[in-house]
């Protein structure tokens, strides 16, 4: 669906990755440089025709449509740093004609933005550049490592992200927290409320008049000083393992934003040198075939490693 041309009339027939968008949303991703303001005017004057019929912004795509672009001639903006993202396949855990399953490391983004060039769509979609259709099904933070949803088909997409909204998936999450954790099973419904900083930062604080958020945590294994945690998602808030786990007074070893920035200083002296957050594994009926779905990431070598120094250096409480 790229490179499509803007000196000239252009004809399109819309496959899988553009079928159900709207239009004017098709052509904001496919006109690159083309302001807003001129694809509406195109809209509006009934210069974009489907099927040789005038359609309003509105107009949802379908398979097969034959799609009428008119000249544009609009200086296009360059974008040189699309040529320096590398192209790279992340460790797949499952793959099917539908979705793709990657375990994300640490210190990766999801996506380009906020300061950061490109992430892991970026680097994949770079890495498979005969794929039609590659979209996030969600987020991870860059911090955070393990199991990332991605739809190769928009029907998954779009039914993945019912399945979600609808809370008919199983997130669970391996935590390192600071701290002797009480209680094998704990709910914590805390909202949470979103910022920013003086500095420009995204933000995430317990308020009262927050978002609803809860967190299921069941304690795994313990130390004198540290606790595994098993963190179950029943809402998906930004950082809301992370902030529940701080307001509560066991913040996750390694955590930058709302850790405890002493301890984390000695953590990487002891060898871990990033927060130990992973995204163990997300279970759901697979959104095209209705098949029960359990994916799992294996942990990382360094939060493995040292899980096994505290096991052989501190033992278990």
């Amino acid at each position: 669906m790229n490179g499509l041309s803007k000196d000239s009339v252009s004809y399109v027939e819309i496959d899988e990755s553009g079928e159900a968008q709207r239009i004017d949303n098709f052509l904001f991703k496919n006109l690159k440089g083309v302001p807003k303001s001129h694809v509406y005017r195109i809209l509006r004057g009934g210069e974009v025709r489907v099927n040789k019929k005038r359609i309003n912004q509105t107009y949802r795509l379908k398979l097969g449509d034959l799609l009428r672009i008119p000249p544009i001639r609009v200086a296009e903006k360059h974008e040189p740093e699309q040529a320096h993202i590398p192209a790279v396949e992340f460790p797949i855990i499952y793959e099917d004609d539908a979705l793709l399953a990657v375990n994300k490391p640490s210190g990766v983004a999801v996506h380009g933005g906020s300061g950061v060039s490109f992430g892991v769509i970026e680097q994949m979609r770079r890495a498979r550049p005969q794929a039609k259709f590659l979209e996030l099904v969600h987020r991870l933070d860059r911090e955070t490592s393990g199991v990332l949803l991605l739809a190769k088909k928009r029907s998954a997409l779009t039914a993945m992200h019912e399945i979600m909204r609808e809370g008919n998936s199983d997130k669970r999450y391996f935590a390192l927290v600071l701290g002797q954790w009480k209680n094998v099973k704990q709910h914590v419904k805390l909202p949470l409320h979103k910022f920013d900083t003086p500095q420009g930062e995204k933000r995430v604080m317990v308020r009262e008049d927050g978002q609803a958020s809860h967190t299921i945590f069941t304690l795994l294994k313990s130390w004198p000083e540290f606790s595994l945690l098993e963190a179950q998602l029943k809402t998906g808030r930004t950082h809301q393992i992370r902030v529940h786990l701080s307001h509560l007074g066991f913040p996750i070893a390694g955590d930058d934003k709302y850790g405890d920035f002493a301890r984390n200083k000695a953590l990487m002296k002891q060898g871990l040198k990033r927060m130990f957050l992973h995204a163990h594994s997300i279970s759901f009926s697979h959104p095209l075939t209705g098949e029960p779905m359990h994916l799992v990431a294996p942990l990382a070598k360094e939060l493995e490693g040292f899980i096994a120094k505290l096991d052989a250096g501190v033992g278990r409480d």
